[in-house]
């Protein structure tokens, strides 16, 4: 069976997370924080967990935006506040009935239609599966701006995103089911992928549960359960 999964995360200094930690961690490169000096080095995870990255720029972006560094550094000076939230992510399960191109294509779509739609960046990342893992893991981090860039640079803040009542991120849930479906049926694939819960398609079983990174490395590591999985039981 055809698995679905699409998450929103925010990344927010609040937290003391940055928009360049967070596109070095996902691509697997090296970014030099500009405002704070910090150095992100994540080139030992390319090699290990990386399988793809690409940027998805709007139209009008200007030619440094194509530089990963330069832009997220100008992402995160677009933003004055110390608890801004400076980027926003899309973490989908890509399926794993398709093979490496027809994963990639489902991800490089979603991503060129939130450029479309919304005038942001979007910083797609595949990752393939951990080799202690499940091998149909695959999934891609698609981070996204969360200003408007144009030629002049980053502008206003793509707030319809913000605000689950807005129904965007509904509306996103929505549309990665049906391209994921779309990619599929082109491929001879038979399966499909449905974004409802359970309830809403009628079907009487519990729903799986993402634990999340954190969590699935603390099991690995330890071989103990996580409180995540406690907490879900």
């Amino acid at each position: 069976m055809a698995i679905y999964h699409l998450s929103v995360r925010t990344v927010s200094r609040s937290v003391g997370r940055s928009a360049t930690e967070a596109a070095a961690y996902r691509s697997g490169c090296r970014i030099v924080d500009a405002r704070t000096g910090l150095i992100h080095d994540y080139m030992r995870k390319r090699k290990r967990d990386l399988e793809f990255s690409h940027l998805v720029l709007p139209e009008a972006a200007p030619a440094w935006a194509s530089d990963r560094a330069a832009v997220w550094n100008a992402a995160e000076h677009s933003e004055r506040r110390i608890n801004s939230t400076v980027a926003r992510e899309f973490e989908v399960a890509l399926p794993s009935e398709l093979d490496a191109a027809g994963r990639l294509e489902v991800a490089l779509r979603f991503a060129h239609e939130i450029v479309a739609r919304h005038g942001c960046i979007a910083d797609v990342a595949i990752h393939r599966p951990s080799r202690a893992g499940d091998t149909r893991n695959h999934y891609a981090h698609i981070l996204c701006s969360t200003r408007r860039l144009s030629a002049t640079g980053f502008t206003e803040k793509t707030r319809e995103l913000d605000e689950v009542k807005r129904g965007e991120v509904g509306r996103w849930r929505k549309r990665y089911a049906e391209l994921q479906n779309e990619v599929m049926y082109a491929a001879g694939v038979a399966e499909q992928v449905d974004h409802r819960s359970l309830a809403a398609q009628g079907i009487e079983r519990l729903p799986t549960v993402h634990l999340g990174r954190k969590a699935t490395n603390y099991e690995r590591r330890t071989g103990e359960v996580s409180r995540r999985r406690r907490e879900n039981e």
